[in-house]
């Protein structure tokens, strides 16, 4: 079991190189002693050496240790197209600035771009609210790297204040700027959608226009579990108010907490519903949980993609 998320010292952390490959090595170091020790992801460099390849490319120190025959793999050999498109609405910015959804979810995609660099596979970046703010091709190289993680500690530095989400918008931008078969990885928190049956619905024809364009999706619904799902709260009364709109709220927790719960349980449970219907992965990502649980859920795709 992952170790509860050190939030002082992650908040502190900004360097994202740094925190991607301390997480990265140390998820990789797991895997060893963990049923996923399978996943090829030490040599992922490499790939073993077929009749006919250029001789020059084989790793003979590989050979000396292993007595097989790998080829490295270089730059163009690229196996996956990979698109994250990340929610830096003012949702996200709960529950504080600190610690929040935003910063797990900008630390959690520095680890995949991490992971799928060190596999020699491409990746680009849309940053969206309630419009699309960057939108990046994909690529494999070590400078494309540096250039997204740029822009992810830029997002990290900035405040957003009553900035709203239009996540069926920035999917089907998306859809239409992406020409090759990729694979499509969401973080949001899908709080648009929570708040409106017909954004749930625009949600769906999105993604079903990245279905049709033969993508594939991970939806990572970002929470912070214990409050937003859960509604844990003291036992006193709340000024609760929307990130998004400014409204605000007066109510003591307990008296609203069954209703709430059974109205979260029947949202998640028809939006799952949803996504089985339409063969899209949605995975929740609860903070406090760390991020095996994201790079375990990415590598079981990967694998049933290859």
């Amino acid at each position: 079991m992952q170790p509860p998320i050190d939030h002082q010292y992650l908040s502190a952390l900004d360097n994202l190189e740094l925190l991607a490959r301390q997480v990265v090595e140390g998820f990789i170091t797991g895997l060893h002693k963990s049923p996923f020790h399978g996943f090829s992801v030490e040599f992922a460099e490499h790939r073993p050496y077929n009749a006919g390849d250029n001789v020059k490319n084989i790793d003979w120190k590989l050979f000396a240790k292993t007595d097989k025959l790998y080829s490295r793999r270089y730059e163009e050999e690229t196996n996956l197209r990979c698109q994250f498109v990340v929610d830096i609405s003012s949702s996200m910015y709960f529950p504080d600035q600190k610690y929040n959804k935003l910063r797990f979810s900008v630390q959690a995609v520095a680890a995949l771009i991490f992971l799928l660099k060190r596999q020699r596979d491409a990746f680009g970046l849309t940053l969206f609210s309630d419009h699309v703010v960057l939108n990046t091709a994909a690529k494999s190289t070590g400078a494309h790297q540096k250039y997204l993680f740029s822009h992810l500690e830029e997002v990290l530095k900035t405040e957003s204040l009553k900035i709203q989400t239009d996540l069926s918008y920035a999917l089907h931008e998306v859809a239409e700027l992406i020409h090759k078969r990729s694979l499509v990885v969401v973080f949001s928190d899908l709080m648009d959608t929570v708040r409106s049956e017909e954004k749930t619905t625009k949600l769906f024809s999105a993604l079903q226009h990245l279905k049709f364009n033969k993508h594939e999706v991970i939806l990572f619904n970002v929470t912070d579990k214990a409050k937003e799902v859960n509604f844990e709260f003291d036992h006193k009364p709340y000024l609760f108010v929307d990130m998004e709109t400014g409204e605000s709220l007066k109510v003591h927790p307990s008296k609203i907490k069954e209703t709430y719960q059974e109205q979260m349980r029947a949202y998640r449970r028809s939006v799952e519903l949803k996504c089985a219907q339409y063969k899209i992965d949605i995975i929740d990502a609860d903070m406090a949980a760390g991020f095996v649980p994201v790079l375990q859920s990415y590598l079981l795709k990967r694998e049933k993609m290859n």
